[in-house]
């Protein structure tokens, strides 16, 4: 079973089309929010086109769950076929506890806070456009940085992959790992 993590995408049929390539071999699909609007404080990405990346979302033959992010809008949830959880979303499979939020709500020490007090495995956020994965205590901390506008210039998404018990942030330009960790 494979967890295909993105988030920030931000309109942008470039991102989307780079991190399929890494997505398109999973089973599920967490979105972390940002999902067609670039926001005043972003740059227009490259190929942006909100519509086309809603046509995609909406007719993607694998399940996607999503948080919602402060660029995404009510309108949004109008036209895509998918819930927007808000203000994040809690997915368990088998003993995993997985909880994501765009990122923008909750301090890093309340999100900790949080992920323990609900006995969560990997709490994932976005916003950040800056991938991290990193282990705090029992918690896995994973951002999957950006596929359409990277702060570090390098576009990236994640994957858990629950049969080789790994978490792995790719390269979008190079599709290498980046960064990986272990499930235990």
């Amino acid at each position: 079973m494979k967890i295909g993590i993105i988030s920030d995408t931000h309109g942008s049929l470039l991102g989307w089309e780079l991190a399929w390539k890494i997505l398109e071999n999973s089973d599920i699909i967490i979105h972390c929010g940002d999902l067609f609007n670039h926001g005043p404080g972003n740059p227009v990405p490259e190929k942006y086109s909100p519509r086309e990346l809603l046509n995609i979302l909406n007719n993607l033959n694998k399940p996607v769950l999503i948080a919602r992010g402060n660029c995404d809008s009510e309108v949004d949830q109008t036209f895509l076929n998918i819930p927007i959880c808000y203000p994040f979303l809690l997915y368990q499979i088998e003993n995993l506890r997985i909880i994501a939020s765009h990122g923008h709500i909750f301090k890093k020490e309340e999100w900790i806070e949080i992920g323990k007090k609900w006995k969560i495995n990997i709490l994932i956020s976005g916003h950040t456009h800056i991938p991290v994965l990193e282990k705090i205590d029992e918690l896995i901390i994973l951002n999957p940085g950006s596929p359409s506008i990277p702060k570090e210039k390098i576009p990236t998404c994640a994957e858990i992959d629950l049969s080789q018990k790994t978490i792995q942030i790719f390269d979008l330009i190079n599709f290498s790992e980046l960064k990986k960790i272990l499930l235990k």
